[in-house]
């Protein structure tokens, strides 16, 4: 028997433990640092795209298949090892994601009112790292910077009134933040053009289907200059189907909806004004060089807001002992093998965001992991056989050390304890945050 542990248990490790289960004798382990399983689906998919959020039920399958096992709540690189991981392993799949907000970089930026957006989304999400009083909403004016998905969903969240909130699992804490709002503006601020925008038409669209707040679009910021209307001429048709979207939205005139969101490009921060609270945001006006890329050019403006959030992408953190490339924010590798020192790591393999950055939908990790699996498979038989044959062998090392492992029998029961508290507020669902009541919820269904 094959033995794999996957470090992991998002979209990405867990595509990979499917894909190896499709391959005769193999058993594999889905370590995951939190209690509960799905990563991002379960943590960063806004509450109100239930449908994007039902992909957890095929995922869910692939847990439940017998040859899966999910270790929840085990921190590997502090309470595992990777090489005690190897020992028990023939294996390793490295799929911890990128979680790691980068960074303005501007001055201003560590001001009391700063945050990434990754912040918001898991205080939103009810993730157990995120402390339940991180966020009041009390600043009228929020400036949002980037222009993705991420960027969208959290500006959606802020439009919206908390009553069209109301039906979905978002924890009770957060449901009472948002009653209390007093956010009125949101600007969101792209520091290139439109055409240069990552967002998704059916995310965009969702901004101008808002019933809460108007969009304010200045004409000005749509003009295009030559190489922009070069590459309109034969951009991706989401890229037209985009500019389209804006074009209707910069002549649409406001309805006096109790909210407003102010869609800006050509802009980048240079600055986060306040002494020790935000209290505004200095842009630079860009324009776009041959290579599209946004350049300077001295013309500056002023947002005022007392609340900002950095929406510009991720980079990866690695476990202990595994190499990250410093300018990528990944783990070196070629065709899912892990490099080190320029060469594949035996029984060492990675896939997902810490194999390619953040980039790609939650689909994409699917053939990504098939890549990786292909590659584990293709060097099984001269890949070392674990010196530890027991199965069990990890859980047996994690009971010495008193780790409480959560396993599916654990998540079972945390589901059912969310769907008791959610029926108990008139919905569906209601999730629970803290981590210690995850795991008493957990240990409750271990213990029936």
């Amino acid at each position: 028997m094959l033995k794999v542990a996957v470090i992991g248990s998002g979209p990405a490790g867990v595509y990979a433990a499917a894909a190896l289960t499709q391959h005769g004798d193999v058993l594999v382990d889905v370590f995951d640092r939190l209690p509960c399983p799905f990563g991002l689906v379960r943590y960063g998919v806004a509450p109100d795209h239930p449908r994007i959020k039902s992909i957890s039920t095929a995922l869910q399958k692939v847990l439940e298949d017998p040859a899966v096992r999910f270790l929840g709540n085990v921190e590997v690189g502090t309470q595992i090892t990777l090489e005690e991981l190897h020992r028990l392993y023939d294996a390793v799949i490295l799929t911890c994601g990128a979680m790691v907000a980068r960074r303005l970089g501007v001055p201003g930026e560590d001001l009391a009112g700063s945050f990434s957006a990754t912040d918001l989304v898991a205080w939103y999400c009810g993730h157990p790292d995120a402390p339940i009083d991180r966020f009041s909403l009390q600043a009228r004016s929020v400036a949002v910077v980037g222009s993705g998905n991420v960027a969208l969903d959290v500006t959606r969240m802020l439009a919206k009134s908390v009553d069209e909130l109301r039906h979905t699992d978002m924890p009770d804490h957060v449901l009472k933040v948002l009653e209390r709002s007093r956010v009125e503006d949101i600007h969101l601020i792209g520091r290139r053009g439109p055409l240069q925008a990552k967002f998704t038409t059916k995310e965009l669209r969702e901004i101008g289907e808002l019933s809460n707040a108007d969009v304010f679009l200045d004409p000005k910021e749509l003009a295009l200059d030559e190489t922009s209307r070069e590459r309109l001429a034969t951009a991706d048709p989401v890229v037209r189907r985009n500019f389209e979207v804006l074009q209707a939205w910069a002549e649409r005139p406001p309805s006096g909806r109790p909210r407003r969101v102010h869609m800006r490009f050509m802009l980048r921060p240079v600055e986060v004004l306040g002494d020790v609270e935000v209290s505004g945001l200095r842009l630079e006006r860009t324009r776009l060089d041959r290579a599209g890329l946004a350049t300077g050019t001295g013309e500056t403006c002023t947002v005022d807001a007392s609340m900002i959030l950095c929406a510009v992408g991720h980079r990866g953190v690695s476990i202990p002992g595994v190499p990250v490339d410093e300018q990528t924010g990944v783990i070196p590798s070629v065709a899912g093998r892990v490099l080190r020192a320029g060469s594949a790591a035996p029984g060492e393999y990675v896939a997902g965001w810490i194999k390619r950055g953040a980039t790609g939908v939650i689909g994409t990790n699917k053939s990504d992991a098939k890549e990786t699996v292909t590659s584990l498979l293709e060097d099984a038989p001269s890949l070392p056989p674990a010196p530890v044959r027991d199965p069990d062998a990890a859980l047996h090392l994690l009971a010495e050390r008193g780790v409480n492992v959560v396993t599916w029998q654990g998540w079972t029961a945390i589901e059912l304890a969310e769907a008791d508290l959610g029926r108990a507020q008139g919905r569906e669902r209601a999730k629970i945050a803290d981590r210690e009541a995850l795991l008493r919820a957990a240990a409750g269904g271990a213990a029936g």
